[in-house]
């Protein structure tokens, strides 16, 4: 039927069905980097190449030595707006299911995004608490609506004792790691073609819905904008004292009066009563 497109998602093949949405693969072919490396056709980039019609291995995936910790992750090449991550993990090319011997080794993968190549300098995205043999899919889909440089997935055994069904080691599987977000500062919405409110800090605002994580001085609320004439502070929602020199007149940040206080009223806020 013109003008309908039909997608559908019937095997590990089609990795991601939300590829259908207009956001943009930010890790495709950027450096990426791993704690460890199982063989020379294992390394860290496999993970971001594009490539996982081998679940196998076969030179498309990623994939480290097994030991008490295991570290991957990509550089965007700087600071991204994030959507989601999908994750697709080894298989071995076998069917996955809560006997495939690799899902123990992933119970309780993280997920970070952080500006620097250290994930606690960032903000911690997923962590795996409930997942079982039985639940953890394959691939992951994690919706993260942040923003950084840095995609680091992580997993560790040091702070035992773990559930009977984990591995006593971990390590890295990963065939294909795929960060979808907006590739230019700014701008939010499923084209990327929304720009965010001009005064967020920054420049950055929520890829979904807009809204500032942060504003620039002198600008409040969701979209940062100036509060009416006569409110202050956090959602504009104190009053500015009516014993401000020019009455309801403050700082739209601190409430401290603009243009001194009236006769008999002292302080910054004008709050006090002048002793004489």
């Amino acid at each position: 039927m013109a003008g309908m497109v039909l997608l559908v998602c019937c095997s590990w093949a089609v990795l991601l069905c939300l590829s259908v949405q207009a956001y943009e693969n930010l890790a495709l072919h950027q450096p990426a980097w791993q704690s460890s490396t199982y063989m020379s056709d294992s390394g860290a980039e496999r993970a971001v190449d594009g490539l996982y019609t081998d679940l196998g291995g076969g030179g498309q995936c990623a994939a480290s030595v097994g030991g008490q910790t295991a570290e991957w992750r990509v550089d965007l090449g700087g600071v991204r707006s994030i959507h989601h991550i999908v994750i697709q993990y080894l298989t071995d090319n076998i069917v996955w299911d809560e006997n495939h011997p690799y899902t123990q080794l992933f119970l309780g993968f993280s997920v970070y995004i952080s500006n620097t190549t250290n994930k606690e300098d960032g903000v911690l995205c997923f962590r795996d608490t409930n997942y079982t043999r039985a639940t953890i899919p394959n691939p992951v889909n994690i919706t993260c609506p942040y923003h950084g440089r840095y995609v680091i997935y992580y997993n560790n055994r040091t702070h035992p004792p773990y559930p009977g069904y984990y591995s006593e080691y971990t390590g890295n599987g990963l065939c294909e790691v795929e960060v979808y977000g907006c590739p230019s500062p700014g701008y939010y919405g499923e084209n990327c073609s929304l720009e965010c409110p001009q005064n967020c800090q920054d420049g950055y605002c929520d890829i979904v819905e807009g809204t500032c994580f942060g504003c620039a001085h002198r600008y409040i609320g969701h979209i940062c904008q100036e509060c009416p004439e006569g409110l202050y502070g956090r959602n504009c929602s104190q009053n500015c004292s009516m014993t401000c020199g020019d009455p309801g007149d403050c700082d739209i940040m601190t409430g401290h009066c603009n243009g001194g206080c009236q006769v008999g009223w002292t302080g910054a806020k004008c709050e006090k009563v002048l002793m004489l």
